[in-house]
């Protein structure tokens, strides 16, 4: 099935698909963390215009004409800050993710020496996704809500094992 999706930029006219398809995806973290206000449920539909215009690259998954999933990452010195993977919840588990993941780091390639993002200190099937990509725990800290994050970084040339 991940044979049939594509990946491609995401542009401005896109940023509906991304909020409702990122809302859907999220709503298991939220349920885990027992936070209904978690950043990329409250996200307003003006801040991800601002992401597709902006400095961010945008990257949306389609299934024919369907999105399905999207991630950003955004660049500062020499790290790709990577954020929002969102998967729509019918397709999780299908490969999709991997394969954004996997199409940020060929976007940003060239630019940056690691990668940083973070994730739900407990949300396991997250971790597991990181992990086979080769990105591995550097810290934990709490977010404003107080849910405890785990930190992640991937160096470009390490090994990912």
């Amino acid at each position: 099935m991940t044979d049939q999706v594509t990946i491609a930029p995401a542009g401005v006219a896109d940023a509906g698909e991304i909020l409702t398809v990122q809302r859907a995806a999220y709503l298991v973290e939220a349920q885990r963390y027992a936070d209904p206000f978690l950043p990329p449920l409250t996200e307003a539909l003006d801040e991800v215009r601002a992401d597709l215009a902006g400095p961010a690259t945008v990257l949306a998954a389609r299934l024919k004409h369907r999105l399905v999933g999207s991630i950003r990452a955004r660049i500062d010195g020499d790290t790709a800050h990577v954020g929002r993977l969102s998967v729509a919840p019918d397709q999780q588990g299908r490969g999709v993710g991997g394969r954004l993941l996997a199409a940020i780091e060929a976007a940003c390639a060239g630019r940056v020496a690691r990668f940083a993002l973070f994730t739900g200190a407990d949300s396991t099937d997250n971790l597991r996704l990181y992990d086979r990509h080769g990105y591995r725990i550097v810290a934990h800290r709490p977010d404003p809500n107080g849910v405890r994050l785990a930190v992640l970084e991937k160096t470009l040339g390490a090994d990912p094992r």
